[in-house]
């Protein structure tokens, strides 16, 4: 039998990315496995692929010689588009802090109902995509983040093409067959400059508000109070920035999280099974370990990638030691490097009992993701409650229509 090595080599170069690419979505760990052993930092010409643990670590943990470069055209000054510098120190310092983790229980709260009303409300036949599971992740930012007289249609647009340009439009994806590169583009411009005014005006309100003594307490207006207090270097459009991160990063990524974590509980009979039996007894959080181990096997981003800065040697000591130049675009596989043996006993076993420090479900480094805690209860709290339902059917799992993430699943249950 022909190994996925052999394939790629004796393709022409450039037919290896796209060939790779196929490979890495399609029959991930079987080819990731191959890599990990006999090539782990395997070089093409738009990318180089990176599976081993230690490597992907290295990568993620060093922002100076593996680089965010990408992000910027994309997310232009806002912190996250930058590395180590003072701005996104100080700013990723200040939107932790008034993102508070002791609001977690109540938040748990809060997703549990809102994905119950959802449920309860559709009489036994629901499309848990617009409906759950970017329909809670959006109720939260309308009501708990403070987005207030917003169109729920528009915040989920605005989410869906920022991270769609960010995350699944950059050059290296130009061999996606169909993909309208120019046009996502476009529609992330469209997207920014609604969800500008609309936070613009946001912003103006509750800053009046805020001056009358108002004590609403939500994220926006946390951020306008220390704004207001020239307690640190935080102005109104850096308000507005990273507003608008807030729900960036909460739906989309909420809703493909899910949707990942259900496609891969529902693909094995047994599975299921133990993953409802857990849903309907016990505490909530002795069922998180299900989506979390759902997530290594099938996560939402299976790379993460930087532009390397220096020459760089990874996997050094090892008969596979390569190095990787100045200028390479580097995808850290963390999907391969959450089944690499050394950081995780028995791989291939579903184990929800494990200690996911260490998997990649949430990033790693310094770009981390923000709200990750927030992620932490609602990705799995919103899993539950769907698996809480009796006779499940799942029909045919969810609908992508042309794009990166779901966008359609239609699910029937006892109502």
């Amino acid at each position: 039998m022909t190994s996925y090595l052999q394939k790629l080599d004796a393709a022409a170069p450039a037919d290896r990315w796209k060939m790779a690419r196929g490979f890495l979505f399609e029959e991930p760990l079987p080819f990731f496995s191959e890599l990990r052993e006999n090539r782990p930092v395997f070089a093409m010409d738009e990318v180089t692929l990176v599976t081993r643990f230690s490597d992907c670590n290295l990568i993620l943990r060093r922002p100076l010689t593996f680089g965010v470069d990408l992000y910027k055209p994309k997310q232009g000054s806002y912190f996250m588009a930058q590395d180590d510098t003072a701005q996104h120190w100080r700013e990723k310092s200040i939107m932790k802090s008034i993102l508070d983790v002791e609001d977690l229980p109540k938040i748990r709260d809060f997703v549990r109902d809102t994905a119950d009303e959802a449920l309860d409300g559709a009489n036994g036949s629901i499309e848990l995509v617009r409906n759950v599971t970017r329909g809670v992740p959006v109720r939260l930012v309308q009501d708990w983040f403070g987005f207030t007289r917003s169109d729920p249609e528009k915040l989920i647009d605005w989410s869906y093409w920022n991270q769609q340009d960010a995350f699944w439009n950059q050059p290296f994806d130009s061999v996606v067959e169909g993909l309208d590169q120019a046009g996502i583009i476009e529609n992330r411009k469209r997207a920014g400059v609604m969800m500008g005014i609309y936070i613009g005006r946001l912003v103006l309100r509750r800053s009046a508000a805020v001056k009358l003594g108002s004590r609403r307490d939500d994220p926006v207006s946390r951020l306008l109070r220390l704004s207001f207090s020239d307690g640190v270097d935080f102005n109104l459009r850096d308000v507005i920035f990273n507003v608008g991160g807030l729900l960036i990063g909460a739906v989309e990524t909420t809703s493909h999280g899910v949707c990942n974590a259900l496609r891969h509980l529902t693909s094995d009979p047994a599975l299921l099974k133990d993953a409802r039996d857990a849903a309907l007894g016990g505490r909530p959080e002795d069922f998180d370990g299900f989506v979390f181990e759902a997530l290594r096997f099938n996560p939402a981003f299976p790379y993460f990638f930087r532009v390397c800065h220096r020459d760089t040697e990874l996997s050094g000591g090892t008969p596979q030691a390569a190095t990787v130049r100045k200028g390479t675009t580097a995808l850290a596989v963390t999907h391969s490097a959450m089944f690499d043996p050394s950081a995780f006993p028995e791989p291939e076993k579903f184990d929800p009992t494990r200690d996911f420090s260490d998997t990649y479900t949430f990033g790693h480094g310094m770009h981390t993701c923000l709200g990750r805690h927030i992620a932490g209860v609602m990705v799995p709290e919103i899993v539950r409650q769907i698996l809480r339902r009796g006779d499940l059917d799942f029909g045919n799992g969810p609908d992508y229509k042309g794009s990166a993430v779901p966008q359609e699943w239609n699910l029937s249950y006892a109502a």
